[in-house]
């Protein structure tokens, strides 16, 4: 049980609120991509919907994540006096509530963006929250997570055409490997505990310095999708700033863990990532607009 009334803030402690730059500044990208190359009216309401689904959908896998971790993030002397269900902050039920919550407004505000975008919310929440169970029997679970931060720039994308289209397809792609490969290099932190408690993930199965390796393969694939969509979406010199940023930071953050140094792992996977996503969405859209 709790030892004190969960507040507010407490909730956005559990699902790492500030961690949605990762994935918003996609959803951006998808938005104003489609306005631009449909040439349909910038609307507040639908941009505030696809906010509140990126909020509600990443919420929602994220207090799930916790729900279901609680025993093992309680065994883990990295996360048992930091998590808040651990700790007793937060109840596991208090947290599954928030769960439900999460996903009913997620359905609801993809509801009143378009149909298509209804329909496929089921789905969308089959991946986000499906991920939570993959590193008990899979190493790719962090594809998986990828795959889950990807629909950002479709989702939106869909908003406002209801449509798919190969941009913001390649954007989701560059998505998928750039997540993909930061997580594993978050993952490095676990590798023993996680070997112990028999749960999977590319650290475990490859070690540390192939999964380091790894990484930057999936990082460098992500540059080349980057470089890729500049290139077809017939983008201009304002992009390219933002994907140089954007890229350079990408590899920076291989300078900054070692196999055998993990201490600069938080630096690595938050502030650079984070930082990228933001920068490189900005270059996007003012390139959009005034290209």
């Amino acid at each position: 049980m709790p030892k004190n009334k969960a507040v507010f803030s407490d909730y956005l402690s559990l699902v790492k609120f500030s961690h949605t730059l990762f994935a918003l500044p996609f959803a951006f990208i998808g938005f104003f991509l489609a306005i631009k190359t449909t040439s349909s009216s910038f609307d507040v309401k639908l941009l505030l919907l696809v906010i509140a689904c990126m909020v509600f959908a990443r919420s929602a896998a994220m207090a799930f994540n916790r729900y279901l971790d609680r025993n093992i993030d309680a065994s883990n002397p990295r996360t048992a006096n930091v998590r808040e269900i651990p700790r007793g902050v937060i109840s596991a039920n208090n947290a599954l509530w928030f769960v439900i919550i999460n996903v009913f407004l997620f359905i609801t505000s993809s509801w009143f963006i378009n149909t298509m975008c209804f329909y496929l919310s089921p789905l969308a929440l089959l991946v986000i929250l499906g991920y939570s169970y993959t590193k008990r029997f899979t190493p790719l679970c962090h594809f998986v997570l990828g795959v889950g931060l990807a629909l950002a720039p479709i989702g939106a994308y869909l908003a406002i055409t209801a449509q798919f289209h190969f941009l913001p397809v390649l954007f989701s792609f560059l998505v998928l490997c750039w997540v993909s490969g930061f997580d594993i290099i978050y993952a490095l932190q676990d590798e023993e505990f996680d070997r112990e408690q028999k749960l999977y993930s590319i650290p475990v199965l490859l070690g540390k310095k192939k999964a380091l390796r790894l990484s930057v393969g999936l990082h460098f694939l992500t540059a080349i999708g980057i470089i890729l969509a500049g290139i077809l979406g017939h983008f201009g010199a304002l992009y390219y700033i933002g994907a140089t940023l954007f890229i350079t930071l990408l590899f920076y953050q291989h300078t900054l863990v070692k196999p055998n140094d993990l201490s600069k792992v938080n630096l690595a996977f938050f502030t650079s990532n984070g930082i990228a996503s933001v920068v490189y969405s900005i270059f996007v859209t003012l390139d959009l607009y005034l290209n």
